[in-house]
């Protein structure tokens, strides 16, 4: 059965004339009549006497009216629902950086639009997050890599992030006007955790200049390791926006090195099957529109 049928239904019973029913509707008027026809046929009974110019509903077409009203509201319901997903939940993948310094913001404007969607953001490395998004365990990830290729994946770039190369203020290397790789033979690194995209990258530089360095220390915490270089126990390497406050603050000094196979994005990952419902397209807005303010 077509709500077309029932939405002409309800309006000849509404004007009580299939005329005005057809104006309203913007039908022509025997589209109406055969709209009508075909569910007197469905139900094989008679829906509308005719007196003159005027209709009336019988006392089927009665019973019939509280029942289609009651399916239309129905489904006008289910698409409220579904174009505004006001339940439900996203299961995000990420990395610490991001999660303390990046999308707080992001949530807290999604929260204002979908606040009974439940967004939950898991901390995880890059690899997994891949792998999770590409079995369909996660709807998105959010990561920090060079541009990502898969072919099961589909990566959207939010922006550049620049990584800082960081000491405490009287590390030996703070006088340098430019560092290059050469000059970083034999420093202790306090490294993030293995399987950290931009410390493989980093790392991979130094394999292939010949660069020896020492890895004292190794934590999968942002704070633990700004507070091991604060107190000199070697060099870090950290995404900018990880870094603000303790630049700022002079606890940490920003090392005159870069390198352009040290560029990194932060990237939106899904699976190029995804289906992006309306909750999963405003957030993927909003992770753009903040990427492009603070840029």
């Amino acid at each position: 059965m077509d709500f077309v049928f029932l939405k002409s239904f309800i309006e000849v019973a509404r004007c009580n004339s299939f005329t005005k029913a057809a104006e309203s509707l913007g039908y022509v008027q025997s589209s109406v009549t055969s709209h009508i026809q075909k569910l007197e046929t469905e139900y094989g009974v008679l829906l509308f006497e005719r007196y003159g110019r005027t209709v009336r509903l019988t006392s089927a077409g009665e019973q019939l009216k509280e029942t289609f009203e009651r399916i239309l509201q129905l489904y006008d319901d289910s698409l409220a629902v579904i174009s505004r997903q006001v339940k439900g939940h996203l299961d995000i993948g990420t990395i610490e950086s991001l999660m303390a310094f990046f999308l707080p913001q992001v949530f807290h404007r999604f929260r204002q639009t979908y606040p009974q969607v439940c967004l939950q953001a898991l901390p995880l490395s890059e690899t997994q997050i891949l792998h999770q998004v590409k079995s369909g365990d996660l709807d998105l990830g959010i990561v920090l890599d060079r541009p990502i290729k898969d072919d099961d994946v589909e990566a959207i770039i939010l922006r550049e992030e620049p990584l800082v190369l960081v000491s405490a203020p009287d590390h030996p290397l703070c006088g340098a006007h430019h560092l290059e790789v050469s000059q970083l033979v034999g420093q202790s690194y306090v490294a993030t955790e293995n399987g950290c995209t931009y410390r493989a990258a980093f790392e991979g530089l130094l394999g292939r200049h010949g660069v020896s360095y020492h890895i004292h220390h190794e934590f999968g915490s942002l704070e633990a390791i700004k507070q091991c270089v604060s107190y000199g126990l070697g060099i870090g390497l950290l995404p900018r926006i990880a870094l603000e406050r303790e630049l700022a603050e002079g606890r940490l000094v920003s090392l005159p090195f870069r390198h352009a196979e040290m560029t990194v994005y932060s990237q939106v990952i899904h699976h190029k099957k995804k289906w992006f419902d309306p909750a999963i397209r405003h957030l993927v807005d909003l992770l753009k529109e903040t990427a492009r303010s603070a840029a």
